[in-house]
């Protein structure tokens, strides 16, 4: 007979009554319960699932029986074939109905014999339905219908769940021990926790030990104690050999005593009792800069007493009416005294100070408030701040002095240019003229009128052609001087003669224009005519009357351009950089920053590994082309727009033109060997311009064999300086 004791019905196993709370067992009870409550399913051959009654199928779906005792009985009456052959394998039927007793009575009474022992019989009932699958994972068995197998070999068959999330939510709130039930992973089954058991998850969230009688707190038994016993721990007899003098030792003392006489250890000689006392500043440097003495900061003093602040003070020292208005109007921080002074007839009438606490209060503050480090003050002779330069007098040659002045332009000279033998210099000025000087004697020796604004005039660096370029808007015009050699002269214009066009003309970006007889008794031999839509660069080939556009469209507004004097290199200078170009590569090179808000001028150095720029912003700035892309030196020694810059053929000077009027000559020293850098020295400023509408100088250039300079200005005039 069975009775689930949560429910007040009895338990008996094999005639024998089981107290669910005074049994020692009680914590298998939930699975004693389950192992008589629910018997494995049939077979599916059976056919027997369509028999079980409402209470089974309530109990399958993991539903307490909580009715009453006679819908039990009625359940049980009805259907006893069927669990009778549910049970025949797990229990015997004894025919014997124990007495129930009222659902009322919390008592559950035990009907075994009292004489009998309580493990006199045993049942092996949850060893039937024990899952006995071992360590294989439980998700293998999702998609079977059972959970495993049991002893014999049968499948163990998952509880069917017919339940919804409503009845599940009934479940929450109806049933009080739905907070303490759980599920049985191996069965598939709702186990109820015991008090016990529930407990124990308790303790061992808080973090506590599983046992409740253990104390972790008891008082620790020391068997080993440091102090000095009587007897020993152990009671063992002493070896022999604790009694016979050791071998190792006898040799060990041997040695020491043959080390002592040989004087190899020397005997510990007795401490000296007196203390020793170290001086921690022996070592100090007494002219050091960081010495102790040195660094002592003395406190702030206060300011001794005025005239003022005499009781009696000087009738000059009394503020009048209108100036002690004036002082209580004013901030406390912006008057000069804390107090105005007042007139007493003796000492003894003065009354307390009103602010004696709070000058008190702000006297500790400074006190205390006060930097205690001294400020290192350095001491720099300021000549050592000056840069060792060579003296002027030891760079010399270079132009000091105004020597010559060309008169004849009546509008400002915009360029120069000095021939191959420095005899002969050509300028261009805004009055639509060219003009030819001799530079020993300042005489104009021809103009040319070319009808426009002259923007910039070269002589042919050959020495053996005697050509002039002149740009003239968008045209360039190339004149023959006839000047000097007339060998020269003659050979010129046999080179222009020579040429045969071709028969079939290649489309170029420029025109080349043959002058009529009118411009060639003037000089003029050809016209350029720069077409509209090229690039801003053109480069033009004399002897084949052939011209060119290297690129394909220009980076920004082109300022300048020059060739390198040694190597296939075209530099073209925009408004914010400087590009170098191989023109047997086609490909660009280099591009220098010159950190400018915009070029002005451009020249390069004979040796061809530097070159120097100008700028609008008042600038100067050196490049060294090995070293780096960025300026090697950016000088500023001008107040004004830089117009032009040149370098000397031979010697090593540059100079430097401004709208201020001045000519900067400057020594730039380029050595041979690349660990030594270039030296940089400003020896000279040339002034004799006058400045006409804000225009100083515009061009500058020097003379090829000579320490002289040339250069033109706004006021008309072309100057030399030697």
């Amino acid at each position: 007979m069975y009775r689930d004791w949560e429910s007040n019905r009895d338990l008996t196993v094999h005639g024998k009554m089981l107290d669910p709370l005074s049994h020692p067992c009680r914590a298998l009870v939930p699975l004693l319960k389950r192992s008589l409550l629910w018997a494995p399913a049939p077979s599916l051959g059976d056919g027997s699932d369509s028999g079980l009654s409402d209470s089974e199928e309530s109990v399958f779906s993991g539903l307490e029986d909580s009715g009453s005792d006679s819908s039990e009985d009625s359940t049980e009456g009805q259907n006893g074939a069927g669990s009778d052959e549910g049970h025949s394998r797990t229990e015997k039927t004894t025919g014997q109905q124990a007495d129930r007793t009222p659902s009322t009575s919390p008592r559950i009474e035990a009907t075994s014999e009292q004489g009998t022992h309580e493990y006199a019989e045993d049942s092996s009932d949850e060893e039937d339905v024990r899952n006995t699958v071992g360590n294989v994972p439980l998700q293998w068995y999702d998609d079977f219908p059972h959970v495993g197998y049991d002893l014999d070999g049968r499948r163990i068959y998952k509880p069917v769940r017919t339940r919804d999330e409503l009845d599940q939510f009934l479940d929450k709130m109806e049933d009080p021990d739905y907070w303490r039930t759980v599920q049985d992973r191996m069965t598939g089954y709702d186990v109820r926790l015991t008090d016990e058991q529930v407990a124990l998850v308790q303790r061992l969230q808080r973090g506590q030990f599983g046992d409740i009688s253990f104390d972790p707190y008891e008082p620790a038994v020391d068997f080993f104690s440091g102090d000095l016993m009587i007897h020993p721990v152990t009671n063992r007899p002493a070896d022999k050999r604790s009694f016979i003098p050791s071998l190792v030792e006898k040799e060990k003392v041997s040695r020491m005593v043959h080390a002592i006489k040989m004087g190899w250890i020397q005997p510990r000689r007795p401490q000296d009792p007196t203390p020793n006392f170290y001086d921690l500043w022996a070592q100090e440097d007494p002219s050091a800069v960081l010495g102790r003495h040195k660094m002592h900061v003395p406190a702030p003093k206060l300011a001794l007493p005025g005239h003022a602040e005499s009781y009696n003070p000087p009738p000059e020292y009394l503020p009048s009416e209108e100036e002690r208005l004036a002082w209580e109007q004013q901030e406390p921080s912006e008057r000069k005294l804390n107090f105005l002074p007042r007139k007493f007839p003796s000492l003894r009438a003065v009354p307390a100070y009103g602010r004696f606490i709070h000058e008190r209060f702000e006297r500790c503050l400074d006190l205390y408030l006060c930097p205690r480090q001294r400020k290192m003050r350095v001491n720099v002779d300021p000549d050592d701040l000056i840069p060792k330069l060579p003296r002027p007098r030891d760079l010399q040659p270079f132009p000091t002095c105004q020597a010559l002045v060309y008169r004849g332009h009546s509008d400002l000279v915009r360029c120069l240019s000095v021939s191959p033998g420095g005899q002969w210099l050509a300028s261009g000025s805004d009055d639509g003229s060219v003009r030819l000087w001799e530079v020993a004697t300042a005489r104009c020796m021809r103009t040319v009128s070319v009808g426009g604004v002259v923007k910039s005039v070269s002589w042919n660096p050959h020495p053996t052609i005697c050509l002039v370029a002149v740009a003239v808007e968008d045209t360039v015009l190339l004149l023959n001087p006839a000047l000097g050699d007339r060998l020269v002269v003659g050979s010129t214009d046999q080179m222009l003669g020579t040429f045969t066009p071709p028969e079939e003309p290649a489309l170029q970006p420029a025109r080349w224009l043959e002058a009529s007889e009118e411009e060639r008794q003037q000089g003029l031999r050809l016209r350029i005519c720069h077409g509209k839509g090229h690039t801003q660069v053109l480069i033009h080939q004399l002897s084949r009357r052939r011209s060119q556009s290297p690129f394909r469209r220009s980076h920004g507004q082109v300022q300048c351009v020059a060739f390198h004097p040694v190597r296939p290199f075209l530099l073209v200078a925009s408004q914010r950089s400087v590009r170098l170009y191989h023109l047997l590569r086609q490909e660009l090179t280099k591009k220098l920053m010159p950190n400018c808000k915009w070029v002005s001028s451009l020249a390069v150095h004979p040796a061809g590994d530097n070159l120097i720029c100008g700028s609008y912003d008042s600038k100067l700035v050196w490049f060294d082309l090995d070293l780096s892309t960025k300026p090697y030196r950016v000088l500023r020694h001008h107040k004004k727009a830089l117009r032009a810059v040149a370098f000397h053929p031979r010697y090593p000077l540059f100079a430097s033109g401004s709208d201020d009027g001045s000519v900067i000559v400057c020594h730039g020293m380029v050595y041979n060997d690349l660990l030594q850098n270039p030296l940089l020295v400003p020896v000279k400023v040339l002034r004799g311009h006058t400045l006409t509408r804000d225009l100083g100088v515009l061009d500058v250039a020097f003379h090829p064999t000579q320490p002289w300079v040339f250069s033109s200005g706004a006021d008309g005039t072309v100057r030399l300086f030697t």
